[in-house]
Order: structure tokens, then C-alpha cells, then sequence
């Protein structure tokens, strides 16, 4: 497994390219699955635009994920595909909801990868699997 991480912010995020592997890492272990994937650190500015690009919203959001499958990823066919994580808007997301930036950003970096893995949570039943996981995983890693 290979785990990419590309970054186009001026600060550093404060948390090490390392862990965020690791974090990959285990998660790809506890669901049995293994790939390649690159996440990419940007700010609101480019998530604004692939918000409005591939999803129709002219807003910023925390995580957008793109699977291989669906054919939007950026990596090479052995990847699982492509997590871009807006650190300015986890960091006000943080705030708002008064948890440390660490905990917000590694919550959204595991959500992120679920949906690559290929879970979801439009349905409330998908909705309950996909949390439990989330937050399960978020336990061990913070």
C-alpha cells in the first residue's frame, strides 16, 4: 500500500505526513483492504471549485472523496482512489463543534476513507453503519 500525501498549503497542518499513513493504515487493516491512495491537503478555495465541479455546490465542504471506480481519481489504477481535505474549513469545523483540531481532521480523514471503501450515509440504516465506524476508528487513532 502506498499513501500519498500532497499538500498545497502554505503551514504545515500540524499533524505528520507519517501518521496520516498510519491512520491510513489501519483503517485499510481493519476493513481488509488494500490499494493505494493520495490525499491531498488544499484549501476552501480548491475545494470550493471541485465542490461546484463535481458535485454542483458553490460552497467549500471538510472532505470530498472520489473511489477509483468512479473514475475521477488522479492516481494510477492500483489506487483506491483520491481524499482532498479542506484544513481551513476542518480547523473552523473544530471551533464550531468545540473538539481540537486533531480530533476534527482525523475524523474527516477516516470518513473520507469510508466513502472510498464504499460506504455512505444517505440511508439512516447505511448512515448508522457508516458512523459507528468512523467513530470506532477514530478512538484508536487520536
Amino acid at each position: 500500500m502506498e499513501c500519498c500525501i500532497v499538500s498545497t498549503l502554505r503551514k504545515p497542518v500540524g499533524i505528520s505526513y507519517n501518521h496520516i499513513r498510519n491512520v491510513i493504515t489501519y483503517v485499510l487493516g481493519e476493513e481488509k483492504k488494500v490499494g493505494d491512495l493520495t490525499v491531498h491537503l488544499i484549501g476552501d478555495t480548491k475545494m470550493k471549485r471541485l465542490q461546484r465541479i463535481y458535485r454542483g455546490k458553490n460552497k467549500t465542504t471538510d472532505v470530498l472523496s472520489f473511489a477509483a471506480q468512479e473514475g475521477i481519481t488522479m492516481a494510477p489504477e492500483t489506487s483506491l482512489g483520491d481524499i482532498f481535505l479542506s484544513v481551513p474549513h476542518i480547523r473552523q469545523q473544530a471551533k464550531d463543534w468545540s473538539v481540537s483540531f486533531s480530533e476534527e481532521f482525523h475524523r474527516m480523514l477516516i470518513h473520507g476513507l469510508l466513502h472510498i471503501l464504499g460506504y455512505d450515509h444517505v440511508k439512516k440504516t447505511d448512515a448508522k453503519i457508516m458512523f459507528g465506524k468512523q467513530e470506532k476508528y477514530l478512538e484508536k487513532v487520536v
